[in-house]
């Protein structure tokens, strides 16, 4: 469904592009100047007069046309030739042979011809014009509107390619042959007729028209330009989610590698808490504690390898996890759990407590005479686990990997750091919960 959307808007962007590139190409003045200069003679130009002539026109094979034997009326001299523009002839549908009246202009070089400005009248009638150019104009936009678009797909087409530069360079040579071939079927208008035909069928006409020739070396050459930055810009894009993708697997694997930390610890606990209960042949705390144990181990295994956990999920594992170490230390540890009930949709990282209290138990003297509790309560929209200290006389080292990989993995999924306070009475713990984001 993405890449359906990706190709959608692609599709529509490349249109939009071929609009612009058909209005430069049939609307550039820069074009006109260039392969309209000859047809500037039909702009009156009141510095070099106007003079009606009469004459018979002869139009060439490349559509421009000259009177011949015109005789000004205003004198007797006898005019070699008037040139007449291709727009004149397109505009009026004049051909060979026709008997013109028109008003003429000096030319714009010294020793150049007379030039029309103006058909008077054709054949004995009043002149008009028979040749709509805004239809060339309309063809010839829609034409180079949909030549434009075609290539702009084929240059920006991606679909498994590997390779890219060669692929890239491939759809250039494959444009530039389309182009060739696509030039002989291009529309154009009859300059006599008015009348569209292609290219290839033009009868005694060049081929080589160099006002279509332009166009398709404008269109090309813009084509290709995009499609190479459309490279370079979903090359850019391709590493950008090629990076995410690494990281969003590198903390993932870092992840895996806490969680693998922690379960091996707490799995060779259980067992000796279990041993010592079957060695006293305590059948029913034995019994209650695989309950507590499978439990504690299912919810392990079913959110070991998720990001994150709801604190109601994480209370209720708490509780189990609690009830293994009263089995072992009956009357004598407590755990004091106070939640905000409009919290328990909140998130943490799964796993959370299960450090905090296997460290309490770990590090503290427990005895009737001076039992321990765990307080496990909300403040605000922070979890706080704090517990009295009182350290073993024998107490053994303390590696502190079980809070190094709790600081860890908070900062790795939530961004956020936790704030452990090891006092001189309590040690203390609090960490940030997260609203839960609405799917």
């Amino acid at each position: 469904m993405e890449r359906k959307k990706k190709r959608g808007a692609a599709i529509v962007v490349n249109l939009l592009i071929a609009v612009v590139l058909s209005v430069v190409v049939n609307f550039s003045p820069l074009l006109s100047l260039i392969f309209n200069s000859n047809d500037a003679s039909y702009l009156h130009n009141p510095e070099s007069g106007v003079v009606e002539y009469d004459g018979v026109l002869h139009v060439s094979n490349d559509g421009y046309g000259y009177l011949l034997d015109a005789k000004a009326h205003a004198s007797e001299e006898v005019i070699d030739s008037i040139y007449v523009s291709g727009r004149l002839v397109r505009l009026y549908r004049l051909q060979s042979g026709d008997e013109i009246c028109c008003t003429t202009v000096a030319p714009n070089n010294k020793g150049g011809n007379l030039r029309v400005d103006e058909v008077v009248a054709r054949n004995g009638q009043p002149s008009q014009s028979v040749v709509n150019d805004t239809a060339d104009m309309i063809v010839q936009f829609v034409y180079f509107l949909l030549l434009s678009w075609l290539l702009l797909m084929i240059m920006t087409w991606r679909k498994g390619v590997t390779h890219e530069n060669w692929h890239y360079l491939g759809r250039a040579v494959l444009v530039v042959l389309l182009s060739f071939g696509l030039y002989f079927c291009t529309p154009v208008m009859d300059w006599r007729t008015g009348e569209f035909d292609v290219m290839f069928s033009r009868e005694g006409r060049h081929l080589a028209d160099w006002l279509i020739i332009l166009k398709y070396t404008v269109v090309v050459v813009a084509t290709v330009l995009y499609g190479r930055i459309y490279l370079l810009l979903t090359q850019h894009q391709n590493i950008i989610l090629e990076n995410e993708h690494l990281r969003s697997e590198n903390l993932q694997t870092r992840y895996n590698m806490l969680v693998g930390q922690i379960n091996p610890h707490f799995f060779f606990n259980s067992l000796n808490s279990l041993s010592m209960l079957v060695r006293e042949q305590s059948n029913d705390k034995a019994l209650e504690y695989i309950d507590q144990l499978s439990y504690t181990f299912r919810y392990i295994i079913q959110n070991g390898q998720n990001t994150t956990t709801t604190l109601a999920d994480e209370i209720a594992f708490a509780k189990a996890y609690g009830e293994l170490f009263k089995v072992r230390y009956a009357d004598k540890l407590f755990f004091d759990i106070d939640i905000d009930e409009s919290l328990a949709e909140w998130t943490l990282p799964a796993l959370s407590l299960q450090p905090l209290i296997g460290n309490a138990v770990k590090h503290n003297t427990i005895t009737k005479k001076r039992p321990f509790t765990v307080s496990i309560r909300t403040v605000g929209t922070t979890l706080v686990v704090e517990n009295r200290k009182a350290p073993k006389l024998d107490a053994e080292p303390s590696t502190g990997i079980g809070l190094q990989n709790l600081q860890s993995r908070w900062q790795l999924i939530t961004g956020q750091d936790i704030e452990i306070v090891d006092g001189e009475e309590f040690f203390t713990v609090r960490m940030p919960l997260q609203k839960q984001t609405e799917k």
